[in-house]
């Protein structure tokens, strides 16, 4: 099982304590520490996924259940959040193959996930992405539990549709800005899987310049 390497530090100190717990000659203490391991590498679990080849898909950028499908004023697009709970992988991926034009890291609180309130007072990093669908963003964002998010791309560099760009550690929420012309594929309560799972489709095309300017007050 591949496992992503955020979790090295955790897994190499449960492997010590255990190994030194077995001898010393307490074994509850060893048991404690390999199933605490264990629960660790299941949480950074990276399995492959079969990403869509069709024109025009954006695919999910996470595991977990759909929890609000929101149109956005003005017809900016919609914005579909996801809430990632300790059991689901959290790799995160990318929505869709493009440029990422800007990030933005913003500290803040950490409030349970699954609260619609979450996704404007908590820890986030946006990502913002260039498409031959549209201007695309993608939001992580911690959850109660979750203490580090975690973005392996930077400004400027291309990705690929459900390419991995990152991760958030134990519970966390992502948050999706469609362009308008995309047309969702799933419902409130939809389970979906990062990469595989078809979150919507939008018609292929340029992108207009005004599209390019969106800031990111327009799309909340």
């Amino acid at each position: 099982m591949t496992l992503a390497r955020e979790s090295y530090p955790y897994l190499g100190a449960g492997l010590v304590v255990a190994a030194a717990g077995a001898g010393l000659g307490f074994p509850y203490l060893a048991g404690g520490a390999l199933l605490l391991s264990g629960l660790v590498a299941f949480f950074f679990r990276d399995p492959p996924r079969e990403i869509p080849s069709d024109p025009g898909v954006i695919v999910s950028p996470g595991d977990g259940r759909v929890v609000e499908i929101q149109p956005l004023p003005l017809g900016a697009g919609t914005r579909i959040s996801i809430f990632l709970s300790l059991l689901d992988v959290h790799i995160n991926r990318a929505p869709v193959a493009g440029r990422i034009r800007k990030i933005d890291y913003r500290r803040g609180r950490f409030l349970p996930a699954n609260l619609s309130r979450a996704a404007f007072e908590n820890e986030r990093n946006d990502i913002w992405l260039e498409s031959d669908l549209g201007p695309v963003r993608l939001a992580q964002i911690a959850g109660v539990i979750a203490r580090r998010i975690v973005c392996w791309k930077k400004e400027g560099e291309s990705v690929g549709t459900g390419e991995r760009i990152g991760l958030i550690q134990f519970g966390s929420r992502l948050e999706v800005i469609l362009p308008p012309n995309a047309r969702p594929e799933v419902v409130v309560g939809s389970k979906v899987k990062g990469g595989a799972s078809v979150l919507a489709w939008a018609q292929v095309g340029r992108i207009h310049e005004e599209e390019r300017q969106l800031a990111p007050a327009d799309t909340r």
